[in-house]
């Protein structure tokens, strides 16, 4: 187990591996208040040459404001860093990046109207042209198993290209330390699996690593040592190589993560609380995936589970089924048995569903806008009693706000605040917990957990579940197989804008999910009958 820092000054963990890098960037006593709260309590942190350092903690356990500390978007109100021995004071991200630190940002900081070459323009130094830098992005990204499409615009791609633009950015800059928020989130297993061989090759250099994830997993698969915060103080240092997942949760935590609980559904017996039917839709734009000829029936009382690789249609999907965008007939898509097909998102809502977008600042939320005025957004359609005779009631708003924080533990720096001050993982937590809120009768929910920690991840899954076993009809869309096996079940797979059947979980694996995943549907039947015959 890992030992508090107090006692740990060596260059060893207890029982842990020999940290014999060059000290690179030191942070002591690292302090910064927000208003009444502490988010940083003398905070300390020292990174080394050729290591994947992890920094765990909870959502609002102060992660986010040390790394824009470190980075210079935030500054201190007390404590020191040094780099590379020397005392240094980093007062923006110019500052940090000619120093050599480089960050890979959770939340997208991209112009969507803007070409991958224009976007990575701005961030570089110096005059090179375009068609060169163009020729760079495209030999660079190839290079490290992140290939991009310079000429793309940006508006026009999936969230998972948008990381690797992100991190191809990141990589042309030639950083000494890269701070990495949530890298995998919305990453394939394949995509990760190449992620971490390029980590494997900068820190071979000698390059730094300060990793932030929620995947446990990947932490101790990966990184060589890990500091865990909690309300704002770092509270322990290990070597994750002898830890598990759930003893890296603990730590975080304080506790023991409670076991998601899932009977078995009677959902064979229920109705079609959702259907989908013969949905096709061309592509809206010239990197849109269109889709073709999809059924879907998600019934009173169980969870279905669509898995995909990112760009293969699911927020094109999405998009059809919450009524952002109308379907050519009304009869594509219909709630408890009505069609809306041809209805928008508010018709929608007030025929009992709820919905919740991959990405959650900018589409899930205003970013300028407090929690209350999000929950408006939402729910003025609805029969909450917001608008009474054309008038906001921003007072019940503003209960609502203090309702959410409360049921799902949001953790923020004062009552209401602007959507963009949250942390990922919080704001994640308030756009869930707005939805859930409403005990809708049909959910769907895409990427539920991105970005959230372990604790936060299984509290969000078991109220899927109960709320599907309460009645509801709940569809996901997930990225994360470790996911949809755990709350799911039926499981569907969407490839280049097809759906597959939904079938049983018990009856999926994660081999024939990839096969599917990869287009290759008659290889998956045969592996199925293989498993069938060889079961027999």
């Amino acid at each position: 187990m890992g030992r508090d820092t107090e006692s740990s000054k060596s260059g060893e963990t207890a029982a842990g591996r020999l940290r014999t890098g060059d000290l690179l960037l030191q942070a002591h006593g690292i302090t910064k208040r927000f208003g009444d709260i502490l988010a940083n309590d003398k905070v300390s942190i020292d990174l080394r040459a050729g290591e994947i350092h992890a920094l765990l903690g909870e959502n609002g356990a102060g992660k986010s404001t040390l790394v824009k500390i470190l980075y210079g978007a935030l500054e201190p109100n007390g404590g020191t860093l040094s780099w590379n021995g020397q005392q240094v004071a980093i007062s923006s991200p110019a500052e940090a990046r000619k120093l050599g630190i480089g960050m890979v940002f959770q939340h997208f900081s991209l112009f969507e109207a803007l070409t991958v070459t224009e976007n990575i323009a701005l961030a570089l130094p110096g005059r090179l042209s375009l068609r060169d830098l163009a020729d760079k992005i495209r030999r660079v990204s190839a290079d490290y198993g992140l290939p991009l499409d310079p000429g793309a615009i940006v508006a026009d791609l999936p969230v998972g290209i948008r990381q690797r633009i992100e991190i191809v950015r990141c990589l042309l800059q030639e950083p000494k330390l890269i701070i990495m928020d949530e890298p995998t989130s919305v990453l394939t297993p394949q995509e990760s699996d190449q992620l971490f061989e390029t980590l494997k090759r900068l820190t071979d250099e000698g390059c730094a690593i300060l990793y932030i994830s929620h995947r446990l997993e990947e932490v101790q698969r990966i990184c060589h040592h890990a500091t865990i915060m909690r309300h704002g103080k770092v509270v322990m240092e290990c070597d994750p190589a002898l830890e598990t997942p759930a003893s890296l949760a603990r730590m975080m935590v304080g506790a023991d993560i409670k076991d998601i609980t899932r009977e078995a559904s009677s959902a064979t017996e229920g109705e079609d609380r959702l259907a989908i039917v013969d949905l096709s839709a061309p592509a809206d734009g010239p990197f849109s995936v269109p889709l073709k000829s999809i059924h879907l029936q998600v019934k009173a009382g169980e969870v279905v589970a669509i898995a995909g690789i990112a760009g293969n249609g699911q927020g094109e999907l999405f998009d059809v089924i919450s009524g952002e965008r109308l379907s050519d007939r009304a009869d594509a898509v219909l709630i408890d048995g009505a069609p809306v097909g041809r209805k928008g998102i508010n018709a929608r809502r007030r025929a009992g569903a709820a919905y919740v977008p991959e990405e959650r600042l900018g589409h899930g939320a205003v970013p300028g806008l407090k929690l209350s005025e999000n929950i408006i957004l939402t729910r003025h359609a609805t029969r909450d009693g917001l608008v009474l005779s054309g008038f906001l009631d921003r007072g019940k708003a503003e209960e609502l706000e203090k309702k959410l924080k409360a049921d799902f533990d949001v953790r923020m720096s004062h009552d209401n605040p602007e959507a963009r001050s949250l942390s990922g993982g919080n704001l994640q937590k308030f756009v869930v917990g707005r939805e859930l809120d409403r005990n809708p009768g049909v959910l769907v929910i895409n990427q539920p957990t991105w970005g959230v920690d372990a604790g936060a991840a299984a509290s969000i899954r078991q109220q899927l579940i109960d709320l599907a076993r309460a009645g509801s009809a709940v569809l996901v869309i997930s990225q994360d197989l470790d996911e949809i096996f755990e709350i799911a079940d039926r499981i569907a797979v969407i490839s280049r804008g097809e759906l597959s059947a939904a079938e049983a979980a018990e009856k999926m694996t994660r081999e024939r999910i990839g096969l599917l995943m990869g287009g290759h549907a008659g290889e998956a039947g045969k592996a199925a009958e293989g498993r069938a015959t060889h079961a027999a």
